[in-house]
C-alpha cells in the first residue's frame, strides 16, 4: 500500500504539494446507485415528480458538484476540468424489491493530478438530487456502493476495479 501523502512530518494534515507532477490527461469514473421503490422509478420516468424533470436536475448537479469538489473536500486542488459526462441507468430489484437508477459520471482534464475526487462528488451528488427530488414520496430510498470504478494518466497510470492491484 502507498504512503498517505496529506499528512505532514508533523502528523498535520496538509494540501500535498504538485508543483514538480507532469501535466498529463487525467480521467476518472465513478458510480453509485440509489434504490427506491418500483412506483417511485415509474413516476421519475413518467416525469410524475412535483419538483421536476429529476434526471436532468441530478445531471445539472452533478456537473456542479465535479466543478465545486474543492470547496467542499478539504485537501482537494482546484483542477480545470476538460470535461464532465453523466449516465443514467436503471438497475434491476433487489431481494428486497427495490429498484435503482446507476449513475455513471466520467471527469476528465489535463493536469498535474488527478480527477478521482470529482468523479466521485459527481456522482454522490447526483444521487443526493436524486433522493432530494423523491424523498416526498419514498422516503426509505438508499444510496449504495458509490465508488471509483476507473483512473487513468498520471504517473501512476491506469487502474480499475476488480483488477489485481
Amino acid at each position: 500500500m502507498n504512503e498517505l501523502t496529506h499528512f505532514s512530518e508533523a502528523g498535520r494534515a496538509r494540501m500535498v504539494d504538485i508543483s514538480e507532477k507532469t501535466n498529463t490527461s487525467r480521467v476518472a469514473i465513478a458510480s453509485g446507485v440509489l434504490r427506491m421503490q418500483p412506483a417511485t422509478l415509474a413516476r421519475i420516468r413518467a416525469g410524475k415528480i412535483a419538483k421536476g424533470d429529476v434526471l436532468t436536475v441530478a445531471d445539472v448537479g452533478a456537473v456542479m458538484a465535479a466543478k465545486h469538489t474543492p470547496d467542499i473536500i478539504p485537501m482537494c486542488h482546484s483542477i480545470a476540468l476538460s470535461g464532465v459526462d453523466v449516465a443514467f441507468s436503471e438497475v434491476d430489484a433487489d431481494a428486497q424489491g427495490r429498484v435503482g437508477i446507476r449513475v455513471v459520471t466520467t471527469t476528465t482534464c489535463v493536469g498535474q493530478t488527478g480527477v478521482e475526487m470529482e468523479a466521485l462528488c459527481a456522482a454522490s451528488v447526483a444521487l443526493l438530487t436524486i433522493y432530494d427530488m423523491c424523498k416526498a414520496i419514498d422516503r426509505g430510498m438508499v444510496i449504495e456502493c458509490v465508488a471509483l470504478d476507473e483512473k487513468r494518466g498520471g504517473k501512476s497510470g491506469v487502474w480499475k476495479r476488480g483488477e489485481s492491484q
